[in-house]
């Protein structure tokens, strides 16, 4: 080999070495961040794997509590359940279940705090709201109950607060939610005949089906 091309190579190499020396720190620390960010997704995703399947057996717990009749132990996995992360939907459901089993045990008091608990949105909201507010009309809390479905104009929601209306002997309210809440409802449908009932307690009278909106 020639001098020439001995010098050359010895040339390129000092060439490499020298940006080694002044580029390798932010080379390997570009690596050693890209690996980082590997694998920290990659924990990140076990993480809510693992967060899930606790809060999965948590909810199972609840439900097993519910079903066995051991409404105390179902209300503390609730507190469980309700403490655990990535709980989502879980939390709701299983209140919702427990609530409804503390109202077939006669514990409205429960069941109410159980139901105030709960942070729904959307369309579980109005059903949370509607189980709740059906609740504070049998506690004598009439007014807090149609306080609580006021923003709602749904059929359901306008029925439950005529209860509330007709449980403070505001007859005239009474009639005129009954009255919207019928407009919604289709003739044949099996709600259908109690609400033409309390509208008709209500001192109101049933429209035929063509007069309604």
């Amino acid at each position: 080999m020639a001098i020439d091309d001995l010098l050359d190579e010895h040339e390129q190499g000092e060439r490499v070495r020298s940006w080694l020396r002044k580029n390798g720190a932010g080379l390997i620390g570009g690596v050693v961040v890209g690996l980082g960010l590997i694998l920290g997704g990659q924990w990140w995703q076990k993480q809510q794997l693992s967060h899930a399947a606790e809060a999965g057996r948590r909810y199972d717990a609840v439900v097993k509590g519910v079903e066995a009749g051991k409404l105390d132990d179902a209300a503390k996995a609730m507190q469980e359940l309700s403490a655990a992360k990535a709980a989502g939907i879980y939390v709701d459901l299983a209140a919702l279940d427990l609530a409804k089993a503390q109202v077939t045990a006669g514990k409205n008091d429960e069941a109410i705090k159980t139901l105030r608990n709960i942070q729904a949105d959307g369309a579980l909201k109005r059903v949370v709201d509607q189980r709740l507010a059906k609740l504070l009309i049998d506690g004598n809390q009439g007014a807090e109950a149609d306080k609580l479905l006021a923003g709602y104009d749904d059929g359901i929601s306008l029925e439950i607060r005529g209860d509330a209306a007709q449980a403070q002997g505001q007859r005239d309210a009474a009639r005129d939610l009954y009255t919207k809440a019928l407009a919604q409802v289709a003739v044949g449908a099996p709600q259908r005949a109690l609400l033409e009932v309390k509208l008709t307690d209500a001192g109101g009278t049933v429209p035929e089906p063509a007069e309604q909106i």
